[in-house]
């Protein structure tokens, strides 16, 4: 009889593990967000926004990856994003300030670009919220960077359910076979139409 009650509570303790969390906890921003976790490079796994030209947009990289470095003990970091067109490399350097889970990009008066770390199982992933507000748009974007180029299937599928709380449209998922750009800019070719194209927007992952 104890080792029937015992295979049950086991039974009952893995179904309580894999249960999907509530979008309570999928769309809460986290308490504290250790600084020097995210230092390095990241690769962009998968991105959505409800701003259907800057997701067109999202779809013509071939690969993102975005860089945190910190010099000092204080909350501002340089983060540069790397987009690839092709053969083509575009690097957008910026500053962020980070406190808590919540962070802030200088980009002057040209728009207001705020946003949070978000809850995720994956261990060498984040989830960022950005929240864009500009005199062309207002979108909130929710990204997928890891250290890795391809997560898990249980990793997108809690990625997707984060999605579903913000009713957000199905991620742009990007493809791992792609080469990243290299963390410094070689010498290249000048930019492809693609890249001249981008809007006053740049340091946006969907539009930069």
């Amino acid at each position: 009889m104890f080792a029937v009650f015992a295979i049950f509570l086991l039974c009952l303790m893995s179904v309580s593990r894999s249960a999907p969390l509530a979008c309570e906890d999928l769309v809460r921003p986290l308490d504290q967000m250790d600084p020097h976790h995210f230092e390095g490079g990241w690769a962009l796994v998968a991105g959505s926004l409800n701003h259907v030209a800057s997701m067109e947009a999202l779809r013509l990289r071939d690969s993102i990856t975005m860089y945190f470095s910190n010099s000092s003990e204080t909350s501002t970091f340089s983060y540069t994003q790397i987009n690839r067109f092709g053969d083509q490399c575009q690097y957008l350097p910026y500053n962020i300030t980070v406190e808590g889970s919540a962070f802030t990009f200088d980009v002057g008066n040209r728009f207001n670009l705020t946003g949070s770390f978000l809850y995720t199982s994956c261990p060498d992933c984040v989830v960022m919220r950005w929240n864009v507000k500009s005199k062309k748009r207002q979108s909130l974007d929710l990204y997928l960077l890891s250290r890795r180029r391809e997560v898990e299937q249980k990793e997108l599928e809690e990625f997707k359910a984060q999605l579903k709380c913000h009713d957000l449209p199905p991620s742009v998922v990007m493809d791992p076979t792609k080469e990243l750009c290299p963390e410094q800019p070689e010498s290249q070719p000048p930019p492809t139409a693609a890249a001249e194209a981008q809007t006053e927007e740049e340091t946006e992952i969907q539009n930069a």
